[in-house]
């Protein structure tokens, strides 16, 4: 048994039997090694932004680690957005990147570079297997790191000549790190708080806490103490629809945000970070909370939100009985000309029961959150970093992570671009992904940031920064080229027409929306 074998029997022996690759020759001997060991799913990638994007998204819907296969420092380094996404996502990822043999390092061959350094931003854990029979206890210990409370990301490097020389066998993982429970006294002080002041205080909640059970205490809380629940601006999964208690989230934009806290004197933080700004913007606050607000923090990632959440409940003595039904909007197939709020309105009307629906739509995707609080239930994924060009990968992670449930996965044109080679993986392992592609042709979230930062009056310089024509870009054809069905819609009942059939059907799909 070679260095390389003994990695992957350690891996699926420690639960890591999902590996997205996009190898090299450094790693051909951990692919030769998939041959011999079973129990391992791999999943090519035409780009290692795709196979970064799509760990992120099996580890938010499957709650365990999958490993990615990258190809020394550059392919980690084309790897490293989305793992600056998940890293925001508190998404636990095994890496496993190839090196040079340890003797050819020193002659500096072209592709020589220092993973370590490349690596440590974005990873929490990284280590060097120094030989083959280190190799199997390293990937255990990389297991344990991205299985540990709260989770991590973990890269390790393994150079080439310990993947192909013998090694002992397989190593046990250590055991998982429990979830940190959470602590009492910060419950007591949140329960003093809203006491004191119900209706002047925000329980702004992520992680866990958005899950069912976490927003249904949340709301048991609200009901009892008039205390208001919000989501931050971006959050890495969220229960939603029908039955789920939908709350608001924190606007991106400034000007909109900061009233919405205005009236709030404290701020109880569940897994959550204090609410700051997206960017600098000149003569406006970075911290969005008003002069004066107290913050006090109830969990942080990691501890049992749940389980704290249902002790501040009992605290206050809120109960089922003290919840009156929410007001949703009434579900209605839209006609006519496309425009943000049809749009959102054809889409909440088409989520099927319990679909995954992945948001980076940016731009239009900020009218969707209304009508589709009455849509059927689903799990509302979003980007965490910042960094576009996570929702096609993140799609192909949570399909694979939940084979039996239907994927929409929402983009502006401009962040499809980023990671297009998704469409192929979709192809191959004919994955339930419904991808919609909002083609407005510009970088529309830009020319407002143009207004918002004082730039002036964009020029034509300026505008040919933003704008995405000459040429055109045609999505349904090159969806076609990667093997996934499309069509373009160019209306609301051509849209509402085109969704119905995309979901109904199995497999990918795509539909581009030109706005």
């Amino acid at each position: 048994m070679n260095g390389a074998e003994s990695l992957v029997r350690t891996m699926v022996k420690g639960g890591v039997d999902v590996c997205f690759t996009n190898p090299g020759t450094s790693e051909m001997h951990f692919v030769a090694a998939l041959d011999r060991v079973p129990g391992m799913r791999c999943v090519l990638g035409l780009f290692e932004g795709v196979v970064t994007g799509a760990a992120d998204g099996y580890f938010r819907m499957k709650g365990t680690p999958a490993s990615t296969l990258l190809h020394l420092g550059p392919g980690l380094a084309n790897g490293l957005a989305n793992l600056h996404n998940a890293k925001k996502a508190n998404s636990g990822i095994v890496n496993i990147v190839g090196q040079h043999a340890v003797y050819h390092i020193g002659f500096n061959a072209p592709l020589t570079s220092d993973i370590e350094g490349l690596a440590r931003p974005m990873s929490s854990w990284v280590r060097t297997s120094p030989d083959a029979k280190s190799v199997a206890a390293d990937g255990a210990a990389a297991i344990a790191a991205a299985k540990s409370a709260p989770p991590q990301i973990a890269t390790l490097i393994l150079p080439a000549d310990t993947a192909w020389n013998e090694a002992d066998g397989v190593a046990e993982v250590p055991a998982e790190q429990q979830r940190a429970s959470y602590s009492p006294q910060a419950v007591e002080q949140a329960a003093k708080i809203l006491h004191g002041d119900g209706e002047g205080t925000l329980l702004l909640m992520t992680g866990s806490a958005l899950s069912e059970q976490g927003l249904a205490l949340a709301e048991r809380i609200a009901a009892k103490t008039g205390c208001t629940v919000m989501g931050p601006t971006f959050r890495p999964r969220m229960a939603r629809g029908r039955g789920r208690y939908s709350i608001d989230r924190i606007h991106y934009v400034i000007d909109q945000a900061l009233p919405m806290l205005a009236k709030f004197r404290h701020i109880v933080l569940v897994e959550s970070d204090d609410p700051v700004a997206f960017f600098a913007y000149p003569n406006k606050p970075s911290v969005l909370r008003p002069e004066g607000c107290d913050v006090h923090r109830m969990t942080a990632w990691g501890e049992n939100s749940v389980a704290a959440l249902e002790a501040l409940a009992g605290a206050v003595k809120a109960s089922a009985k003290d919840v009156k039904p929410q007001a949703l909007q009434e579900l209605l197939k839209p006609t006519g000309a496309l425009t943000h709020a049809s749009i959102a309105q054809s889409i909440a009307y088409a989520i099927p029961e319990n679909a995954i629906l992945v948001d980076e739509s940016l731009t239009t995707g900020r009218a969707f959150f209304p009508p589709t609080a009455a849509a059927a239930p689903h799990d509302w994924l979003q980007n965490m970093g910042g960094s576009i060009g996570f929702s096609t990968p993140l799609s192909i992670g949570a399909a694979i992570a939940c084979p039996d449930r239907k994927v929409i996965c929402m983009v502006g044109d401009g962040s499809a671009m980023y990671t297009i080679q998704s469409l192929w993986t979709q192809a191959r392992e004919n994955l339930d992904i419904v991808t919609i592609v909002f083609a407005n042709r510009i970088y529309q979230i830009l020319r407002g940031e143009f207004d918002n930062v004082g730039a002036g009056e964009p020029g034509q310089r300026a505008n040919d920064m933003l704008r995405l024509d000459r040429p055109t870009l045609d999505f349904v054809a090159l969806a076609k080229g990667m093997g996934v069905p499309g069509r373009a819609v160019t209306n609301a009942d051509e849209f509402n027409k085109a969704l119905a059939e995309a979901v109904a059907e199995p497999g990918p799909r795509l539909i581009e929306v030109q706005m």
